[in-house]
């Protein structure tokens, strides 16, 4: 029986879902992967290459030889509708993609709206390829640009990693620029234990970035804090919280108040059994999940594992997050903190530890598909 599968997005976890198919293709399948780029930007190498530890070539997957190895149609597009009733995608070139099951796996976007006013100063970090090409002209732009201003806004993970990054890259590159650290009023990393906190204040004095506790708005000139005080800036950096992407809204899939895919255990939407989800799109109903690439890349391969039972007719399987998450923060300098629960350690040791990891993950993908 001719079946189609339909993947909507490159990201993390899809990676899982093309090695599958190319090492075992059910009978009768036919699959399309749409996706805005072909290259799949890993971003937990993204300050590491900022800071120039990395060329761009080894941050990232070519998904061009996982889908010729497994037989996907590869379209270079991004989704921009879905009628979940109707079993079809839309793209913004105007394709109409019907399918029988699908997978979403897009990631989330950058709730930018409030800094809007800032106009062409702002630079999403997302998507990344847009970040990826325009941050050598923020260098240049540093290096040629006396009193050179750089404002991050947003202070999780990754507003802390990207400020420190950056610092990093303009003392290398010996221009004479200022990292300003917007951090809203719950300070940096919230969420994570007090002793990480104090080690990341530690490391961003230590760089020099200038951190703000008041919430930030876009201004013409940068961003306004709270207390009306201008920033000027010649970039606004924003990594501020993910927002679900628009097009979910009116796709009739099962959303929690975020707007977010409601998705079971399996990772299954439930309100459409054809439908999973992974990544930042998606909210479990049964336990909080973070956003966070660290449960993209590990539920990556029960998503594989599901899709294909449901294809064969076999039980699905289940995704247990874990109580805590292992974070290795780079601080610029070769040098990271590590963030497991209430623990906390610091060294070069741990970016040694991060390097491994992070080179290992790019490993296991690239190389014409060979690891498969």
């Amino acid at each position: 029986m001719h079946q189609r599968l339909l993947l909507i997005g490159g990201g993390h976890a899809q990676l899982s879902v093309l090695r599958a198919l190319a090492r075992a293709r059910p009978p009768g399948l036919e699959t399309i992967l749409v996706t805005p780029s072909v290259w799949q930007i890993y971003s937990g190498m993204l300050p590491g290459w900022m800071a120039g530890h990395y060329a761009a070539e080894q941050c990232r997957i070519d998904l061009r030889p996982w889908c010729e190895k497994a037989q996907v149609h590869l379209v270079e597009d991004a989704v921009c509708a879905l009628d979940a009733h109707q079993r079809c995608a839309t793209t913004e070139g105007g394709r109409r993609l019907e399918y029988d099951l699908t997978s979403i796996d897009v990631g989330g976007v950058p709730k930018t709206t409030p800094l809007a006013a800032a106009g062409d100063r702002l630079l999403p970090i997302k998507p990344l390829e847009r970040f990826v090409a325009a941050w050598p002209h923020v260098l240049e732009r540093a290096r040629s640009t006396p009193g050179f201003r750089l404002a991050v806004v947003g202070a999780g993970a990754a507003g802390v990693e990207l400020a420190l990054a950056a610092a990093h890259a303009f003392r290398i590159q010996g221009a004479r620029a200022e990292v300003w650290l917007v951090a809203g009023s719950s300070g940096i990393l919230p969420g994570h234990a007090p002793g990480v906190r104090q080690r990341a204040a530690r490391q961003l004095q230590r760089a020099g970035v200038t951190v703000q506790l008041q919430r930030a708005a876009g201004h013409p000139q940068g961003v306004q804090l709270a207390s009306g005080e201008i920033v000027q800036a010649h970039v606004v950096l924003a990594a501020p919280g993910t927002g679900a992407p628009s097009w979910l809204l009116a796709s009739g899939l099962l959303l929690d108040t975020e707007g977010f895919i409601l998705v079971d255990a399996y990772h299954r939407s439930v309100s459409h059994p054809d439908v999973f989800a992974a990544g930042d799109v998606c909210s479990r109903e049964d336990a909080p999940l973070a956003r966070s690439g660290v449960h993209a890349v590990r539920a990556g391969p029960v998503l594989a594992r599901n899709l294909m039972a449901v294809l064969s007719g076999r039980p699905l399987t289940t995704y247990t997050p874990r109580r805590r998450s292992l974070y290795l923060l780079a601080c610029g300098d070769r040098y990271a903190i590590v963030s497991w629960g209430r623990v906390s350690l610091e060294g070069r040791w741990a970016w040694r530890w991060k390097d491994w990891i992070d080179r290992r993950f790019i490993e296991r993908f690239t190389g014409n598909g060979k690891s498969a």
